[in-house]
């Protein structure tokens, strides 16, 4: 029997940059599979329209990128428990008539600290800087680890008192002490774990951050990758561990994978592929 070839896409805007199909190219190349994978830009207010496109021209799923992944939640009709906290999606399945959301995001920030980077955040104390979707997204993920403490800061801090509020109940259900403290208040605090979730790394701005809180034992990292960012070098000024979110965006990406295919990737070759280019 001839495998039927399936199709998927990545939407976003911009789009030009995404290691998407490159990466789920290389996925389905490993495991034999029949798939083509394109980048989409949707424009700004047409998300919904962009996607029933790619729905008649019988794509199996796409992932979604910045700025769609609240509008992906809204198109979705059924949604993974992670998709249904963060209220937002990055992975669609299209399923005959049912649009189905995930998100992946926290599962693979998850895998590359632990898998990759060997840290267990169980009894860790963790920082995580930002209150926006990025931030969001991964905050279950973490949680469902059992850190002993986590830790919200944001330049506006009523952003992450907000999520404090929505995600208290969680935290007290898996008993992990969330709490929100003052970028300007934390040099007294001590972390193991101190995530980036926040958008400044894009244009070189300064977080605000007290050197005081980075140390020879603690993780610094940020979930933005490429070139080296303030965050990541205040961190190795201070002789902390640090990495960037290429980990993530290739485990994010094989999680969706195995959603689509029920096929678990290799990530180490595709990590260490993009880490030498």
């Amino acid at each position: 029997m001839t495998e039927v070839k399936k199709h998927f896409a990545v939407i976003g805007n911009p789009i030009h940059h995404s290691l998407s199909p490159q990466i789920h190219t290389m996925f389905a190349k490993d495991a034999g599979l029949l798939m083509d994978y394109k980048a989409v830009l949707s424009p700004l207010n047409e998300f919904q329209q962009t996607s029933q496109t790619l729905i008649s021209e019988k794509l199996s799923g796409a992932n979604v990128t910045l700025p769609f992944k609240k509008e992906a939640y809204q198109l979705a009709n059924q949604h993974s428990q992670h998709a249904k906290i963060a209220e937002a999606v990055n992975t669609l399945e299209f399923k005959d008539k049912e649009i189905i959301g995930h998100n992946t995001d926290g599962i693979g920030l998850v895998r590359d600290l632990e898998q990759n980077l060997q840290i267990d955040l169980k009894h860790k104390k963790v920082l995580l800087i930002g209150a926006g979707g990025a931030a969001e997204g991964v905050l279950y993920s973490i949680l469902e680890k059992k850190p002993l403490e986590l830790t919200l800061t944001n330049r506006t801090i009523e952003k992450s008192n907000t999520i404090k509020n929505k995600m208290n109940a969680y935290a007290k259900h898996l008993n992990v002490d969330l709490n929100v403290i003052e970028i300007k208040k934390l040099q007294h605090q001590y972390f193991d774990v101190i995530i980036n979730a926040t958008s400044a790394s894009l244009n070189e701005a300064d977080l605000g951050l007290d050197n005081k809180i980075f140390h020879e034992k603690c993780l610094a990292y940020d979930m933005m990758y490429g070139k080296e960012t303030l965050f990541i070098k205040q961190a190795k000024s201070q002789h902390a561990q640090t990495s960037d979110g290429l980990g993530m965006l290739v485990e994010q990406a094989a999680e969706a994978f195995y959603i689509w295919h029920h096929i678990k990737p290799q990530t180490k070759p595709i990590i260490d592929f993009f880490r030498n280019k």
